[in-house]
């Protein structure tokens, strides 16, 4: 068995059959009983002098695509070669052509030969005598296997021109060489391409590719929206290319120093609070800090004072958080209350100071609702101790009149900051601010009952004296003043106090048994000093004295008759509610 140059096993063939272009060697001619069949007949004898006549009928200058030469005894070359075709190919022709002639020259193998038959004409197949004798073949890249005459027959293309059609008689084969084999071999043609209409089988590799081929355009659909839709968000808001972008520092971070007015702020806001007060007759906002975790809050009386017996008051925290509010205690003559939150958790009571070591010029700041703009925060300084204020007496009895020592202050202070916390550089409250000098009219102080704007005039109780009053709020639901028993002449425009010279309303310029009749206080005495300190009218007395606690001794200086005189007595006491 023959083994092809492409190295595939063929089946048995009754000869081999050269490389496609070669001569072949000569072969005794095989029976065909290697292929199974009915038996063949033998083929008709060649006409003679057929070789002769197809040599005779060269024409002298027709072409020789081979130079004539010395036969190579190894490979013989047969006496007539097929015509070259239109390309090269493999083709089994119906009949067999001519045996190869002894006086035929060998060519160079691997090329294409031109018939010496001038009648074979261009479409005349390749030698097939040779194959017929070999009964093997040389197959070539691109041919398409064996393919059953049924299979193909449907799509077999005509007979070439110049050749005979099917049943045309045709040349006998030549004597001693079998009959070309029938069936799948005789269609098999390794040069050809594929049959016209047939059935192409769809390339390798290329099934299952589209699913691969659209999930990556998806991909890339998605990825090209992502990228599309971070542009424009950058763009949008961070403007375009060519926008013009001003230069900013960059952002700071960590917290302000513990003594700067963000670093008190930060500390005294959470202990700060916001009132709502609503009565029967008439409302208002005022401000609050807390005093301990009980819930107990410090505010002005004229805050809390609209409310009534039957109103109610609403507490609002830095954060948010909001809970109603009693009224614990309550004082007039000092402009202060204490309310009291139930069921609040995490409260933040502020720091309590001491205002008597407040020195003028230590900075300040104030915080509170004014116009009800809660968490307000403003700063100053101490413009004054000791000033001598006097708010309220909007009723005209007096009642409502406030004495204060209070301190001045510069941090803008306006009406909805009555009652909240005027701290220190470390937070701690040293007074409740309280009243302002309006600039509307000039008439004086005000307490809370006009809208007047600051004008750097603010003042607050001092923390020592409030301390004490809300102390006794909290404890008897009362505050007690400190008294001297005398009635003084409100109407002296002297320099000083002067005593009531007669009774008023029934009563006796000097109390009788009062601390200012033991002392030997006397009607009509004019007292110029407290501790020493100049006194220049009857409020500024009130004031001095309400700035100490009942009991406390106190010198003062007066003069009687044109004699200055000093005496000593301890306040007595007095109680509100």
């Amino acid at each position: 068995m023959a083994t092809p140059a492409q190295g595939t096993v063929l089946p048995p063939q009754p000869g081999p059959l050269p490389p496609y272009g070669a001569p072949a060697a000569p072969q005794p001619a095989m029976p065909a009983a290697p292929y199974p069949g009915p038996p063949q007949s033998p083929p008709p004898a060649a006409p003679p002098g057929t070789a002769a006549e197809e040599r005779s009928t060269q024409a002298p200058g027709a072409d020789q695509p081979h130079p004539a030469g010395a036969a190579d005894t190894a490979h013989p070359r047969p006496a007539t070669e097929p015509a070259a075709p239109h390309r090269p190919g493999l083709q089994k022709p119906a009949a067999p052509q001519p045996a190869p002639g002894p006086a035929a020259a060998p060519r160079p193998t691997g090329l294409p030969s031109t018939p010496l038959d001038p009648a074979a004409g261009p479409g005349a197949g390749p030698d097939t005598s040779q194959e017929g004798a070999d009964g093997a073949f040389v197959p070539h890249p691109g041919d398409g296997g064996p393919r059953p005459a049924s299979a193909t027959a449907p799509y077999a293309a005509g007979p070439p021109p110049g050749t005979a059609g099917p049943g045309a008689p045709g040349p006998a084969a030549a004597p001693g060489h079998a009959p070309a084999p029938h069936g799948a071999w005789q269609q098999y043609d390794p040069w050809s391409a594929p049959l016209p209409g047939g059935p192409v089988a769809p390339p390798p590799g290329r099934r299952g590719r589209r699913g691969p081929l659209v999930a990556g355009a998806v991909a890339l659909a998605l990825l090209a929206g992502g990228v599309g839709g971070g542009i424009g968000a950058y763009v949008e808001r961070y403007g375009g290319i060519s926008d013009i972008k001003l230069p900013q520092s960059a952002a700071e971070e960590g917290d302000r120093k513990p003594d700067s007015v963000a670093g008190i702020a930060q500390t005294a806001l959470p202990g700060v609070v916001t009132l709502h007060v609503r009565g029967s007759a008439e409302q208002g906002t005022g401000t609050g800090f807390v005093l301990d975790h009980q819930g107990h809050i410090l505010t002005n009386n004229h805050v809390v004072e609209p409310a009534g017996s039957g109103g109610e008051i609403s507490v609002t925290f830095s954060g948010g958080q909001t809970a109603k509010a009693k009224v614990v205690g309550r004082d007039g003559g000092y402009d202060l209350a204490v309310v009291q939150v139930e069921g609040v958790a995490g409260l933040r009571p502020l720091t309590l100071g001491n205002s008597d070591s407040v020195r003028v010029g230590d900075p300040v700041v104030a915080i509170g609702a004014p116009f009800d703009l809660a968490n307000t925060v403003t700063a100053g300084i101490i413009s004054a101790k000791q000033r001598p204020i006097t708010a309220g007496g909007q009723k005209g009895d007096g009642s409502d009149v406030s004495y204060v020592d209070a301190l001045q202050t510069d941090a803008p202070i306006n009406p909805g900051n009555s009652g909240g916390p005027l701290v220190d550089a470390k937070a701690r409250v040293i007074g409740i601010n309280s009243a302002i000098r309006a600039a509307d009219n000039g008439s004086g102080l005000d307490g809370g009952g006009s809208q007047g704007g600051s004008i750097g005039l603010g003042f607050a109780i001092p923390i020592n004296q409030a301390k004490r009053v809300a102390e006794e709020l909290i404890n008897t639901g009362r505050a007690t003043h400190p008294v001297i028993g005398v009635t003084l002449e409100m109407e002296y425009a002297g320099d000083g106090a002067r005593v009531s010279g007669r009774s008023k309303d029934g009563k006796q310029p000097v109390t009788p048994g009062g601390p200012g009749a033991k002392a030997g206080i006397k009607a009509g005495d004019v007292i110029t000093k407290v501790d020493g300190a100049p006194v220049h009218g009857g409020e500024e007395l009130i004031v001095k004295i309400r700035s100490h606690r009942p009991g406390d001794t106190l010198v003062l200086t007066l003069q009687r008759g044109g004699k200055e005189k000093s005496v000593r007595l301890s306040l007595g006491s007095s109680s509100t509610g």
